[in-house]
């Protein structure tokens, strides 16, 4: 699975299908994590990816990150991603920056892997 979604061609790939990529900096310019989004339409985004290394969670990162999504697109409605049912720490975090749960699913993505996910959304009020 992460040769298929995170070796170099594979990211290449994405880019490709107008999947937009955000490097994460610190203060130090040295890189955190990064952040994947594509459009849905003209007024919502889709998060295919959202990682902070670990030693920097928890410290306000993440929420900047979203908060500066929001300024870099003040047209977007809503935003949507997945989320696997057994990450708490993610789930936790979308909820806070508020997320809320539309759908449960299960997707099976070949060679027996299976993904057990939470579908969220973040809409503007």
């Amino acid at each position: 699975m992460l040769q298929r979604n995170y070796s170099l061609a594979s990211l290449n790939e994405q880019l490709t299908k107008d999947q937009m990529f955000y490097w994460i900096t610190n203060e130090k310019d040295i890189e955190i994590g990064f952040l994947g989004i594509s459009r849905l339409k003209s007024d919502g985004l889709f998060i295919h990816k959202f990682y902070i290394l670990p030693e920097f969670q928890g410290k306000g990162v993440g929420k900047s990150v979203f908060l500066l999504l929001l300024a870099l697109y003040p047209e977007i409605r809503s935003i949507t991603l997945q989320v696997n049912r057994q990450n708490y720490k993610s789930v936790n975090f979308y909820f806070s920056v508020g997320f809320k749960i539309i759908q449960v699913a299960d997707f099976d993505i070949g060679e027996g892997w299976q993904m057990n996910d939470f579908i969220m959304e973040w809409k503007r009020n």
